[in-house]
């Protein structure tokens, strides 16, 4: 496992920090999504650490890193602040934002408000939507929103007893039937495991789904974007973004994928055939390649060597 930094945030705020690779070197901060830690990009930054300063916290909530309590202090943009204190903190100039599932949809803001500044130059995306096209979907398509229902069972707290009672993982049990069975290493699983059986810790993780304003319809409810409709304002990306989505995803569809050209200028889309929800470390060799030719190509045109 690797040996963590702890790092205080202006606003008080604690994080665990992975901080490996060469201090001087080009800086890629990885955000790990629900209901994992930082050990989800374990493959990505062993094969990258050798040149680029590698930077994955456990974010708030998880891990060690604070737990503040009430689902105000877990607002995406609440959230969001922290990755940019992170930064501000290990005095990093520059650096891309790397985000899988929640990890993703905080990298989305991350990049969308960090581009005009510089600090946030490129962006990599995996398996988590735009915030605005997601949104949309949920009020159309019936098969995206079937397989977001799971995050009304998360935000309901008729079911906080049993997390009192059994931890996380029996309310994800009961929450989550996914066909697709892909065993984590047993090393990894045992110390989500620990972690998801404290309970501070197992509704701070619930806590991001409950302070989302996204709004997830009943399948009752009528399909299609109401007459009133508009979407909510959002910056379009305009620095280089790779987005990498395994297509077996039962969680987050492909459909995903589709649109995002009218939000991101510079898109660079990977699909991964025969891969699921959790791509990190499901194919991390498809991920680092995808990454590879990414970070080779921006890095070359920055006139940066790698």
């Amino acid at each position: 496992m690797a040996d963590l930094s702890r790092v205080k945030l202006a606003n008080g705020i604690e994080l665990d920090v992975w901080d490996s690779g060469p201090k001087d070197a080009p800086a890629l901060i990885f955000l790990h999504g629900f209901p994992e830690n930082h050990r989800t990009w374990r493959h990505q930054i062993e094969h990258l650490n050798s040149r680029f300063r590698c930077i994955a916290p456990d974010q708030r909530g998880y891990g060690n890193s604070s737990r503040p309590e009430g689902v105000e202090h877990y607002e995406p943009m609440v959230v969001a602040q922290d990755i940019g204190l992170l930064a501000q903190a290990l005095e990093l100039g520059s650096y891309t934002i790397i985000g899988h599932d929640w990890g993703g949809a905080i990298a989305w803001l991350v990049a969308a408000f960090g581009q005009a500044s510089g600090h946030v130059t490129r962006a990599v995306i995996a398996n988590a939507p735009h915030p605005v096209l997601f949104a949309e979907l949920l009020l159309k398509d019936r098969e995206q929103r079937a397989a977001s229902q799971y995050m009304r069972t998360f935000r309901d707290p008729a079911h906080d007893p049993l997390v009192r009672e059994h931890g996380l993982g029996a309310l994800l049990l009961k929450a989550i039937s996914w066909d697709r069975k892909i065993a984590n290493d047993p090393a990894e699983q045992a110390l989500q495991m620990e972690e998801w059986a404290d309970q501070t810790r197992a509704f701070a993780m619930l806590n991001w789904y409950r302070a989302s304003g996204l709004y997830v319809p009943s399948m009752d409810e009528p399909f299609g974007l109401p007459a009133s409709y508009a979407a909510p304002p959002f910056p379009k990306l305009k620095i280089p973004t790779l987005v990498i989505w395994g297509m077996e995803d039962e969680a987050l569809l492909p459909a995903n994928v589709d649109g995002l050209t009218d939000w991101v200028e510079n898109l660079t889309v990977e699909r991964i055939a025969d891969a699921g929800h959790f791509i990190p470390w499901e194919s991390p060799d498809a991920v680092n390649a995808a990454l590879d030719g990414f970070l080779a190509q921006i890095f070359l045109a920055d006139g940066t060597s790698t």
